[in-house]
């Protein structure tokens, strides 16, 4: 029977972290997702979506799966989805502040990782630097899930390919970011790149992607609007300004005021080209209202696929069956 057909309920594994069971898998980057793990997420993410619309179950209570969510950034769709999927698995989600663990201050990383290993199964973790994300994996005897640092948001890639391929069917599609090669850009290239996607990244000098980034030969950098999103299916865009960069705010204002997805630029990409964004936005800043709430903006389908793309993530894990 295919893996996708069998019932969640019956698989029977012994928790990772429990005598005998090898090192867990982590997803940190989306470098630690090959492009066969990415279809299979992809895919679970859609029948899982399909189950819970057309066919609702009630949600069964099962032993050994509470997720840890480590929170040192504020967060709507990160905490709700993570949380909301975790529950729909059966499970249950304990939500942990700065100022509930204090991580790193309070209490060591690594004493945090090995406290939490042994009372949950899957630790979610939303943090200032992804160093510190590096260090919990490395002494976690379960699996971690970035839900975002500075350098990566893998979560929240696996949800934009679902709402690309919902949109605009399968094969292979144009993607283009405009803005800042920041953490989202850095995810966002590297998994539409594994699934043969070509991706343009158009960013001013100095705010380009990673440079790993740029090792897919599917992936470009643009320095030039008008010719990145030419042709594009899809057009992406960020806030300018991120969680502690406020005091970059004017300078950044300034470098990528001709960096703004308005309607003028937006006719330059392919008829039916869909317009994202990950949330939350500035509007009048890097996109303008009538793009972002207009007929090519597909945001909400964006945010809603956060739930059912995490929740595929998690199952995997779960399971195991992730290389």
């Amino acid at each position: 029977m295919h893996y996708l057909q069998t019932n969640y309920d019956t698989v029977q594994k012994p928790l990772f972290g429990s005598p005998g069971v090898g090192k867990p898998k982590h997803v940190l980057a989306s470098s630690d997702l090959s492009p066969s793990d990415v279809r299979l997420t992809l895919d679970t993410a859609k029948l899982l979506k399909r189950a819970r619309k057309f066919a609702p179950k009630p949600v069964t209570l099962v032993e050994n799966r509470v997720l840890a969510m480590i929170f040192e950034k504020q967060s709507l769709r990160t905490r709700v989805t993570f949380e909301t999927a975790m529950v729909e698995l059966g499970g249950h989600a304990i939500y942990l502040t700065k100022s509930d663990i204090d991580m790193g201050n309070r209490e060591s990383v690594a004493d945090v990782a090995a406290n939490l290993s042994r009372w949950c199964s899957l630790i979610v973790a939303r943090l200032n630097r992804h160093s510190t994300l590096l260090e919990l994996a490395e002494h976690s005897g379960v699996p971690v899930i970035n839900a975002l640092t500075d350098g990566e948001h893998p979560c929240q890639a696996l949800a934009d390919l679902q709402t690309i391929e919902e949109k605009l069917g399968p094969g292979k599609k144009k993607l283009t970011y405009i803005g800042d090669g920041n953490n989202v850009a850095n995810s966002f290239a590297v998994t539409a790149a594994k699934l043969g996607h070509e991706v343009v990244i158009c960013s001013p000098p100095g705010y380009e992607c990673e440079d790993p980034v740029y090792d897919y030969p599917n992936v470009n950098q643009s320095y030039d609007p008008v010719a990145a999103v030419t042709g594009a299916d899809a057009v992406y865009t960020d806030v300018w300004v991120s969680m502690g960069q406020e005091d970059e705010e004017q300078e950044r204002l300034q470098r990528f005021a001709n960096y703004q997805v308005n309607g003028k630029l937006m006719s330059k990409a392919k008829p039916g080209a869909i317009f994202l964004h990950c949330l939350p936005a500035r509007r009048g800043l890097e996109v303008t209202e009538e793009v972002i709430d207009g007929p090519q903006s597909v945001i909400y389908d964006q945010a809603e696929n956060r739930l059912h793309a995490q929740k595929a993530l998690m199952k995997l894990l779960l399971d195991g069956v992730l290389e």
